[in-house]
Parts: C-alpha cells; structure tokens; sequence
C-alpha cells in the first residue's frame, strides 16, 4: 500500500504542540535530576552549621522523639527517625523502580537481567575488596560496607550536569545497575549492621511481609489494607533491631506495574458517562473507583511518594547526616586515614573498575550475546559517576562507626563524590572530541535493542509514506478524531518534509468509547485507499477532525475526485473493516492504549510529541541503523 507523499514544500515548518506525556522512567529520571540541587544545598547546609555550631548541630538531631499508645510506644532520636523512618519511603520508591524495571523496563527481558546484576555486584565486590586492603588488620575493617553503594539520586543528578549530551540511555544505563547495589546495601545493613535480633519481631516482620504477598494473589486492592500491614512490618523491624528500611523496599518491589489496558480505559470511560447522566454519589465512587483501578499500584505510588522523598526525605536526611567539623588539622588526619583513603579509592578506583570490568567480562564469557545496551565510554562514564556514595553510604557509616571515625567516613563519601564527577565530566568530554562515527559507537553502543512492536511495518500491508528501505520507520498508532492527533499531525510532516530517509506509518485505532465519530472516518480512509487515495483522505480527515459524518466523508470523497458511489458502497459495506481491525489487534499486542503513541525503528517513543522530541528520536534511530549497518560483516 505504498504511496508517495505531498512534496515537501506542502508540509508546515513547524508544530504549536508540544504536549509532554512521559513515562514513569523519564519521570523518575528527571525528578532525580532536578532535586540533586536541593540534596546538594542542604549537604552544604549541614557543614556550614556544624562548623558554626557543631554542638547545636549534634544537640539538635540527638533530641528524642517518642510515639505512645497507652503503655507501649516508640522512642528514638530525631537522627534515628529521618535514618530510620523517612528514609524508609526512600526505599520504597527505589523498590517501586526496581519493580517497573523489571515488569516493563530493560529488564522485563530476563536475559537482560544478567548485566545490570553482574556490573551492580562486580561494582561492589571491587570496592570491598580495596576497602578491606586500605584496612587489613585494623578495626576499622569492618565499616567495609560504607565503600560500595552508588547513590542513585545524587549519580542522576550530576550526570546530567557533568554529561550534557548524553543519550538517556546511558542514564537508564546507570539506573539499572544502582538499583541493584541499592537492594544490596539494604540487605547488607539488615545482615551485618543490625545488632541484638530479637527473633520473635523479626519473625513477625516476615510474616507481615508474607501477608502482604498473599493479599495482593488473593485480588486485595485497597490501599488502605496495604498501609497498614506496611506500618505493622515497619514496627516489627523497628523492635526486632534489623534496620526498619528494609520493610519500605520489600513492599516497593511487591507493587506491580503494569500499563493502563484498552478494557480498563473503556471501564472507566463507561463509568464516567454513567455519572455523567445522572451525578449520585455511588456512581462517581464507582467512577473514581474505574478510574485509579486502570492505573497499576506502581504508578500510584510513584507519583504519590516519588517528588516528596526526592525534595524533602533525601535532602532532610543530608542535613541530618552530612554534618562535620572541619579543620585543617582534621583535614589532615582524614587524608592519611585508612577509612577516608579507603572509601575514597573504592568508590573512585574500584566503582569504574568493577562495573566496566564486569560488563566487559560478561560480554566476553557470553561470546557477545550480552552487552551493555550502550558504547563503552558510556559504560566507563556510567561507572564514573557511580562512585557517587551518599545516601546508603553515610546509612552504614552512622551504623558502623563513630567519632572521629564516622567524620573521616564522611570525609572520604563527599571526596568520591566530587572526584567521581570530576573524572565523569573527562570520560565525556574526551568523547565528544571524537568522529561523529565513533562518537556515536562510543555513546550508543552495538546491542540490539528491545523492539516494543509486536507487528512489524509491512509495505504490502500497511499505508507507507517515505522510502521502503529507510533506515527508521516510524509508526503511529492514530485516531482521525483524537485531538492530539491531529496537533500532532504538523510534526510528522516536518519530520517527512526534513528527512528523505524516513518511512512513515498509519495505524488505525479508533477510541469509539470517546470518539463516536472515530471509527467511520478509519472506514472512510480505507473506503478512499481502495482507490488509491488513503493520504489525500487521511490529510483532509486530520484538517477537518470537527465533520466526519457520512455526508462529510462523501464531499470529501468528492473533492478528492473519488468514484463517490463506489465510495459509499465501500463506506456501507464496510470494506475497510478487516483492515482497521488488524491495526486494533496489532495494538493491544503491543500494549498500545492510547493516542497518539509512536514507535521508532520498533521501540515505543515516550515523551513529547514536538517536532525537537520526535526529531531526537529519529536522529538516535537513526545513528543506531548506521552503527548496526557498519558492525555487520561485508558480504561476499
């Protein structure tokens, strides 16, 4: 069904929407991002005030904070409860990403699920191991904990200021393989860092735990339920001496997340227009009811916690922790300390070595099969900034050690972290010295990446605009009544009209549940395509979205010097049908929900729809196809 395009000349020069719809990961991604200033200020907060009232400082988070019920409460310190408490949601959106990853990100392939596994382990064994080198002999060997986690948010944040340019990718990279040394330094505090277990608590823990898993088997969606049994798991660990956090990650990683399915958007739809004609309160229980169902409890939570543990809980726990008194006396000592030189080599010598060593172990043993998703300066640049110690760093430092000790830790953290970004910036900039070809190589790598549409484009089958052997097709899945559609439209014919080598792909799928007139005008499309006229009828639908009765589909058919009685035989007899019933079908395969939403060279595009959003895509698409096409071998 291929058929040339309008000429170029004919296509606007550019879009006026700019409607952002983002995923979860990029929402995560630039939340990280944009409150690494705020984690940032109140680090420098936490020096200025212990060095200008260092005992105001100790005195302030020593003050006991006591919750009492009758006889029996909980009682800690201000330190305890933001370490040991807020920090408790911390882990519980770390635990809500690690799940979204593993359900719908990279690794919802499980072979994917072997590198971010081996680079997270391999960038804390390394580390360890010089740690405990640096400290051979000494007490202080033990605190060996406090060289190996990455700080996922503080790592997110400064590289996108240290890494301008760098492909998401490289972030989501990064993402993958500190999510697991973050579960990792949570089961290393509850192991080794917990003292005096009392085992009938712990027990109770558990089985909380446990209740909370056959709950969600069993249906159970009340989120009230799901807090409780949340506050009930938090206190068991609370008494039974294991760090409480764990309980926040455990029930992290137990929400499912799982995209809004077509059923569920028409229940909801349905039930709104229920309320709609008559507005009861039980009918809009049921609507709201429809509504937050449709989204998965991943998202919910997400959205909900996400922004207040990244702009208030990590920060508070900055200033609660980052606090030293600072001389150049100490300095000194610090400096030549094993437990400063220790923390500061592993994270900055054995964070890069371990990660990068592993990955490039992995690829080897696998004879290619897997590979980092990006170049390997990405991956060395990844590895950088993953020396970025902070949050779960300083959580065992205050567990492991005290004194003088714990301000040499903290000296050695807040050394990583500013060497780590220092060596990242170089990664980077040395790259983006190289040939486009290799920079491209470098940044976006070899590895095949996840294809999200689960129907090829077919030029015998699909409506074609552009070249058959383009090297980017984009598709995109429409309505000729939705709206963003139609606000859409302009930025994929500037995208036409700049690119010669892009193909370009309709597919049908009309929301009939919101857009009555949706599925007569699809029919309407093919009614005109049987004549060789789909992408005159498909523009003249998008410009006209406001008349697509039967009459208006006629004069359309008209002004388009259409057969118009064979057009209304085709219209009446629904000869398009079986088409715009494959585009459906190949839709919910693909897990395609709403309009409009594209795919480039196969992977779903998330984010804007601008012409500057879609064209970034299609250039990354792009450099992609080249860097495949050169990695093949010639052909003899």
């Amino acid at each position: 069904m291929t058929e040339s395009g309008s000429a170029p000349s004919l296509f606007p020069l550019r879009t006026v929407w700019a409607r952002s719809l983002e995923t979860p990961l990029r929402q995560f991604l630039r939340t990280e991002t944009g409150s690494s200033a705020v984690l940032l200020a109140a680090a420098l907060t936490a020096l200025a005030w212990s060095n200008i009232d260092s005992s105001g400082y100790a005195a302030a988070w020593q003050t006991e904070v006591s919750i009492r019920v009758g006889t029996t409460g909980l009682a800690d310190s201000l330190h305890g409860w933001v370490n040991s408490g807020l920090m408790a949601f911390f882990f519980l959106v770390v635990g809500l990403e690690a799940r979204r990853e593993f359900d719908m990100g990279e690794l919802r392939e499980r072979r994917r699920l072997a590198l971010p596994l081996v680079a997270g382990l391999g960038g804390m064994i390394v580390p360890i191991a010089i740690y405990l080198a640096v400290n051979a002999g000494r007490a202080s060997a033990s605190g060996w904990g406090t060289a190996m986690s990455t700080d996922t948010a503080f790592a997110l944040g400064l590289l996108a200021l240290v890494g301008q340019g760098v492909p998401d990718r490289v972030r989501t990279y990064l993402l993958t393989f500190a999510i697991v040394d973050d579960v990792a330094g949570i089961v290393v505090i509850a192991l080794v860092y917990s003292a005096h277990i009392d085992l009938t608590a712990l027990s109770t823990g558990v089985a909380i735990l446990a209740a909370v898993i056959v709950a969600r088997r069993s249906g159970v969606r009340s989120g009230a339920a799901y807090v409780l049994l949340g506050v009930a798991a938090w206190i068991a660990f609370f008494k039974s001496g294991v760090d409480p956090v764990v309980a926040g990650l455990v029930m992290g990683m137990l929400a499912l997340a799982y995209p809004a399915s077509r059923s569920d958007l028409a229940q909801a739809s349905a039930s709104f227009r229920l309320f709609r004609e008559q507005p009861t309160p039980e009918l809009a229980r049921d609507a709201r009811e429809s509504v937050r169902t449709a989204i998965s409890p991943n998202d919910r939570l997400q959205q909900l916690l996400h922004p207040w543990t990244s702009y208030l809980i990590v920060p508070l726990f900055a200033l609660a922790n980052v606090g030293i008194t600072i001389s150049g006396s100490f300095l000194a000592r610090a400096y030549t300390s094993p437990v400063t030189v220790g923390i500061l080599l592993g994270y900055v010598v054995g964070k890069p070595a371990g990660t990068v060593g592993a990955a490039w172990l992995l690829a080897r043993v696998s004879r290619g099969r897997i590979r980092p998703p990006v170049g390997w300066a990405a991956v060395t640049g990844a590895g950088m900034i993953a020396g970025i110690g902070f949050i779960v760093s300083l959580l065992i430092a205050s567990l492991a050690f005290h004194g003088t000790q714990l301000a040499e830790a903290k000296v050695g953290v807040l050394s990583a972290a500013v060497c780590a970004s220092a060596l990242t910036w170089a990664v980077f900039r040395v790259t983006a010295m190289l040939p486009k070809r290799l920079r491209l190589r470098a940044l976006l790598g070899t590895a095949d990446t996840i294809i999200d549409l689960a129907v090829p484009a077919d030029p015998d089958h699909d409506h074609v605009r552009g070249p058959d052997k383009a090297p980017v097709t984009l598709v995109e899945y429409a309505d000729f009544e939705c709206p963003y559609c139609g606000q859409a439209e302009p930025a994929v014919r500037e995208l036409l009209a700049d690119y010669g080598d892009l193909r370009y792909v309709w597919r049908h799928l009309p929301l009939t549940d919101v857009h009555p007139h949706a599925l007569l005008a699809a029919e309407g499309a093919e009614a005109a395509a049987r004549q060789g006229k789909f992408w005159q009828m498909h523009d003249q639908l998008l410009d006209h979205q406001g008349a697509l009765t039967v009459r208006d589909l006629t004069r359309y058919a008209g002004e388009l010097g259409l057969d118009t009685g064979q057009f209304t035989r085709d219209l009446r007899n629904r000869a398009g049908h079986a088409k715009i019933a494959a585009d459906m079908d190949s839709a919910d395969l693909s897990g395609v929900s709403g309009t409009p939403t594209f795919f480039v060279n196969g992977k779903r595009h998330h984010g804007a729809y601008d012409i500057s959003t879609l064209s970034d895509a299609v250039r990354t698409a792009r450099a992609r196809a080249l860097i495949s096409r050169a990695a093949q071998p010639p052909r003899v």
